[in-house]
């Protein structure tokens, strides 16, 4: 018998009744399918596998989707191919579950459509697949595992497969037809129902295969034991790879029943949830974790899930311990009916093992009563022993409980057959008494503290009977600290508490803490989730310390708080990994300054080249650092992954071999091939038309002629020049400020509006800035091109706003693209490591190159040769031939590259800058470093070149001026660092830049200030230097604070000729075409403003 028989038999009998229920909770009716829909969809699903699916060995299939109302057909219409079922969780870690496809050796897997984007998004670096088919709401992949870690699994299970046939065909001389009487085989064609995994929480996550033969005794037991019937509604509580889900699903549509499906972001919702069960669609059989049922809370328990009135008929909870009967009966309302049951079982003997019944005179006792709830009896199939530590089966005493079955067997990881009756150890302990099992905790929940062993769950257990206490959980703080959380129904005293535990625990269980919280945190399987529970006590415990330190512990655990402190990543677990990295991790380069700041007022002094460190390097790394300047004599620490890096092993082998990742065929570009004549426009005032002729003011090159170039100075007479000027306060808009012989402040007029054209929601921040191309042809059909944190890199119509094309790149983009030399491509870098080369026109991947950490960094094109420039935080640049789809050359810059690289004609110089603080001047053609200046504090601004210089800014507050030669020519100081690169005049007379100390800057190529403008905020972009239309000389200045303000300045002078708000963040730089500025906002939109003036370039 199969699970799919199971419901075709009650499909047989009740096709017309209702099988299934979906209510989305959102005013909307709910959709109901009958059995006769339910299989029918099943059917047809089975044809397509069946056509499409060239399965060899084991016959698995993927799915990938959440709970909706098609969930029951799609597993019943893999179960009819005949394949099992792999639920994979689109909220699951996507590391997780690609260790679990591949360690499965998965070769299809399909995808609900809503979906696809962040299945394509989740796993674009980790997985290797082949777009089969779509059927209905969902789509077929076929999956190809190049690292061969799932082959090589397979070749060994076949391996320790054939040397077992040896074995007994050797030592029993027994035919093939005893054998099989003997084993299970993974590889007969109706053999598995589901795979799954373990959660992990206690080692490896196990791969578990589960057959119909184990799965169909607990269907059946559950249906007579439950009494269910065709008028019963079950409710999907569980989530597909957590396995009770089995026994609800099948339950259900074995029985004639009807199966309940809500949203999962309704389960956490207590209120809302018990209404939807017990009051709109009256559900009488529950499965749930004692956790989940907390969730409501005791009131709701009493008032709605087993109250008189209640719907509920059956109550069955399992998956941990049982609460105490003196719980229990506090949770139900006077004259409740409710049957409760405790259930039992491992996922490696799936699911349930024993139940037990709760005697109504138990429940409906007045007496306290302290007796524990038994396991009680093996369900149908089940054997169940309990062993002592020598493995001996035991009748009385205490031992560990080993589960099995003749049928009741699951293949682990690499099994490929299994002697029937095999029994499994569960890990948990138990004590035997009287012939009754009571369970004690797991093996890994005892702990010896103060001498003595103690179980954690006792005190749980008897800290949730105190009358005042809602709900409670106990955690072993780093296994030292043994730290009770509660929830209280009133005000709660913790000297009260700790007073009522003594009177019933013995010294050596009272917690070392108690902390009171406003819910208890779960699991995605309703489990108690311990790490965010520990995670909580941290935070506790660092919000109370003081800020002395007093040795290399309190460091480690300072920084650590510090990091997610101002991270605030809720994700993030109690102790954060020694490899994690800050940009990682959601940090960005203003965070960075803030952790750096942070830090040194920890340690109570500078701590040189730290800043770097934070941005390229482990949290690991960060505490030697500091370390070695706190206390230079202590022992550095050490992991064993201490120097690695990200690496983007999975996907870098086709890519290195110029090969376009998942393409079979593609028709490659050549540099010459198809060009089209286009000018682009990106932040700085960066102007390219490289098919047509360069244009006076190159955005990427210097001038065209090297006799031009400056006298040099030596370094040593570098000046530090400030003259004094009056500063325009922005609070009167009207001021500016301006350096004249009179030294008065200049008033201006006010000009011009902006009025949003469009604007286009990209799903998150936008940080890049845009890249505008407008073709020589068709200046009407001009495109801006711009990614978000979304992961979506999006081209949208200049003049309309309407988005042209969206594709989904594998993580977020900061990264501003850069146009090919032929126009039709675009280069974009991405935080997943990966340069991706898209065409203009459709945004289709054309090639992907793999660096070894997050690209940041914006490219620059070379359009002499064609060739694309870009760094990475792996500290590299990368010369890339995209038409030739491989590296040119790449070189390892002494320091992450955040920062745009720059490109002068002549000399034909490629600049780079670092986090390191280093500005190296590179041969573009061969990669070697032509010079290199050490500015002793990271770069985070891009370099610029001009006909004489190249200028950059320092987060020391310098902008610093070189020659082509590498002499330092002068240094302007401001009063904070600076992040924003600088941009030129069309003169290349004036350099415009800004500062975080709120000011707008104008120098002269001598470094002397012509006049500064106060914003209301940091300035963080990179401003953009733009000319008046109307035949005028006149230039104008867009720049934008971080506070969302767009300030319009008068070049020359400095003058406010407009400031406009967006309702969001700014960190992207503007751009202006015609009398368009276009810019990205934190508000997650990119936004087109009309300048009413009346303005180009």
């Amino acid at each position: 018998m199969t699970l799919q028989e199971l419901v075709h038999q009650a499909a047989s009998i009740y096709s017309d009744k209702i099988a299934v229920c979906f209510d989305e909770c959102n005013n909307q009716p709910p959709v109901y399918y009958t059995y006769k829909t339910v299989v029918n969809a099943a059917s047809e699903l089975s044809n397509f596998l069946q056509l499409h699916c060239d399965f060899q060995g084991i016959r698995e299939v993927g799915l990938y989707c959440h709970p909706g109302i098609n969930l029951p057909s799609w597993i019943l219409g893999i179960l009819q191919v005949p394949a099992a079922y792999a639920p994979i969780d689109p909220d699951s870690p996507p590391a997780l579950s690609t260790h679990f496809m591949k360690k499965c050796n998965l070769s299809y897997i399909l995808v609900e459509k809503q979906q696809i984007n962040k299945f394509k998004s989740s796993y674009e670096i980790f997985l290797n697949y082949d777009t089969l088919k779509e059927h209905s709401d969902l789509v077929l992949f076929r999956l190809h595992w190049k690292n061969v870690e799932g082959s090589l699994m397979l070749n060994n299970r076949k391996q320790k497969y054939e040397k077992e046939e040896m074995t007994n065909s050797t030592n029993s001389g027994n035919s093939n037809e005893e054998k099989s009487e003997e084993h299970m085989d993974v590889r007969r064609k109706h053999c598995l129902a589901y795979v799954l995994h373990t959660s992990g929480t206690t080692g490896i996550p196990k791969i578990v295969r589960v057959p119909h033969a184990c799965i169909v005794p607990n269907i059946q037991h559950f249906r007579v034991l439950f009494e269910i019937t065709q008028e019963d509604v079950l409710f999907l509580a569980s989530p597909l790879t957590f396995d009770p889900s089995v026994v609800e699903l099948f339950v259900a549509l074995s029985s004639g029943a009807c199966l309940l499906i809500v949203p999962t972001s309704v389960k956490v919702l207590p209120s809302k949830l018990a209404a939807v069960l017990f009051s709109h669609h009256r559900v009488t059989i529950l499965q749930a974790t004692p956790t989940l049922l907390r969730r409501f809370g005791s009131q709701l328990i009493k008032s709605a899930v087993l109250s008189a009135s209640t719907s509920l008929r059956v109550l069955a909870l399992g998956g941990e311990a049982f609460p105490s009967l003196t719980v229990l009966k506090s949770w139900r309302g006077v004259d409740n009916k409710t049957q409760i049951f405790n259930v039992y079982g491992i996922t490696e003997v799936s699911s349930w093992a024993t139940f037990y019944r709760i005697p109504e005179k138990f429940l409906n006792s007045t007496l306290k009563c302290e007796l524990p709830v038994p396991l009680g009896f093996p369900l149908l199939g089940t054997v169940v022993e309990v062993r002592d530590t020598n493995g001996f089966t035991i009748q009385e005493g205490h031992g560990q409980v080993f589960l099995g079955g003749r049928n009741r067997v699951c293949f682990l990881d690499d099994e490929m057959t299994v002697p029937l009756g095999i029994m499994r150890a569960t890990g948990d302990l138990v004590m035997v008494k009287d012939g009754e099992m009571f369970f004690l905790g797991r093996k890994d929940s005892q702990i010896k503290r103060h001498g003595k062993r103690l179980n954690i769950e006792l005190v749980q257990q008897v800290a949730e009977g105190l009358q005042q206490v809602e709900s409670c959980a106990v955690t072993w703080y780093n296994q030292e600290k043994l730290i009770l959380f509660m929830v209280s129904k009133n005000d709660l005293v913790k000297e009260y508490i700790f007073k009522e535990l003594q009177k019933h625990l013995p010294s050596h269980a009272i917690p070392d803490e108690i902390l009171f919280i406003d819910s208890l945190p779960f699991t995605s399987h309703g489990k108690i989730d311990v790490s965010e529970l520990n995670k909580i006590y941290l935070n506790d415990l660092n919000l109370k310390s003081e800020c002395k330190l007093n040795g290399k512990e309190e460091l480690w655990e300072k920084l650590q708080y510090l990091w997610k402190s101002i991270l605030n990543h809720s994700e993030d677990p109690l102790k954060v990994p020694d490899e994690s990295l800050f940009l990682n991790s959601g940090g960005d380069s203003l965070k960075s300054i803030r952790l750096l700041n942070e830090i040194e007022k920890l340690v109570g002094t500078s701590v040189p080249g730290l800043l770097e460190i934070i941005l390229s390097s482990p949290i690991l790394e960060i505490y030697n650092h500091v370390l070695q300047t706190v206390f230079p004599d202590e022992d550095l620490v050490f992991s064993k992954n201490y120097a690695v890096k990200r690496k983007f092993s999975d996907v870098n082998q086709e890519e290195t071999s110029g090969k376009s990742l998942r393409q079979k065929s593609v028709m490659m570009l050549s540099c010459d091939d198809e060009l089209t004549a286009f000018t682009a426009v990106s932040r700085g005032s960066q102007i390219l038309s490289p098919n047509t002729k360069f244009l006076t003011k190159l955005g990427l090159c210097s001038s065209a002629h090297s006799s031009d170039l400056m006298s040099q100075t030596n370094i040593q007479n570098v000046e530090s020049l400030n003259p004094p000027a009056l500063i325009g306060k922005s609070k009167d808009p009207s001021c500016v400020a301006e350096v004249s012989e009179e030294g008065t402040c200049v008033l201006a007029a006010k000009k011009m509006e902006l009025h949003v054209r469009w604007r286009s929601d990209t799903g998150k921040c936008v940080d890049a800035s845009p890249l505008v191309v407008i073709p020589a042809v068709d200046k009407s059909s001009a495109t801006v091109y711009i990614g978000s944190h979304s992961h979506r890199m999006v081209a949208v119509d200049l003049y309309s706003g309407k988005v042209k094309w969206e594709q989904i790149l594998g993580d977020r983009i900061e990264s501003s693209a850069c146009v090919s030399k032929c126009g039709n491509l675009i280069v974009v870098g991405c935080y997943n490591g990966l340069v991706y080369v898209l065409k203009s026109n459709s945004g289709e991947k054309y090639w992907m190159f793999p660096t070894e950490d997050a690209v940041k960094s914006s490219a620059a094109m070379d359009p002499t040769t064609g060739l694309i420039y870009i760094g990475s935080h792996d500290q590299h640049a990368y010369a890339l031939d995209i038409y030739e789809k491989k590296c040119v050359w790449k070189l390892k810059c002494g320091g992450t590259v955040f920062s745009s690289p720059c490109l002068s004609l002549i000399p034909h110089h490629l600049y780079v800058a670092t986090l390191g603080g280093h500005l190296l001047a590179i041969n573009p053609a061969t990669g070697n470093r032509v010079w290199e200046h050490c500015c002793g504090k990271p770069l985070f601004s891009s370099p610029r070149c001009c006909l004489q210089y190249v200028c950059i800014g320092c987060v020391d507050g310098n902008l610093l001026c070189f020659t082509h030669f590498g002499e330092q020519v002068w240094q302007f100081s401001t009063s904070e660092p600076i992040f924003s690169s600088p941009c030129t005049s069309a003169s290349e007379q004036e350099i415009f830049f800004c500062s975080h100390d709120c000011f707008i800057y104008c120098c002269n190529v001598k470094g002397h200030l012509q006049w500064k403008f106060e914003t209301t905020s940091q300035v963080y972009a990179t401003p953009f230097a733009f000319r008046y239309q109307e035949g005028s000389s006149e230039m104008l200045l867009a720049a934008a604070s971080t506070d969302g303000k767009l300030w319009i300045l008068e070049s020359k002078s400095g003058q406010l000729q407009s400031v406009s708000e967006l309702p969001g963040e700014v960190f992207s730089s503007p751009v202006v075409w015609e009398s368009m500025l276009i810019i990205g906002c934190r508000n997650n939109y990119v936004y087109c403003l009309d300048l009413s003036g009346g303005y180009q370039i």
